[in-house]
């Protein structure tokens, strides 16, 4: 199953622009795939604005976040894999949506034997004695 990650990113990123707010994105910066401007990372870590104000060609990708803009006056393309999305939000109202530090492309497994074998440990067992339910007036 593929990380619904950059679904999300997506989603997120058109319900700030369509409330009129800003959407900022967080970003671990330790990949090597990842291309921002090292100047402004602070412990790892860089914020972004990804309005269509501050970007040119923005694509939110199923593998990476790209874009061009300007940082103190010089472009750059900017190249951020999902994988490094740590969060997007509103910059106004902080509403919005942390991701988790490790990939989320493959669930595991609660049946590891396999499709078609119950589990035996875990499946329901039917209750030793059905009583039937029982009503009672009161006055």
């Amino acid at each position: 199953m593929t990380s619904s990650r950059p679904y999300l990113i997506r989603a997120l990123y058109e319900w700030i622009v369509d409330n009129g707010f800003t959407p900022y994105m967080l970003v671990d910066t330790s990949l090597e795939m990842v291309e921002v401007p090292r100047a402004f990372v602070e412990n790892g870590r860089i914020i972004l604005n990804i309005s269509p104000e501050a970007t040119h060609s923005l694509v939110l990708g199923n593998e990476a976040v790209t874009f061009n803009a300007r940082f103190s006056g010089t472009a750059m393309d900017v190249h951020v894999p999902v994988v490094s999305v740590l969060a997007i939000y509103a910059r106004e109202n902080g509403q919005g949506m942390m991701f988790g530090e490790q990939d989320d492309t493959t669930p595991p497994d609660p049946n590891p034997d396999g499709p078609g074998k119950p589990d035996i440990d875990t499946a329901p067992k039917p209750p030793a004695e059905a009583k039937r339910p029982s009503l009672k007036i009161v006055k």
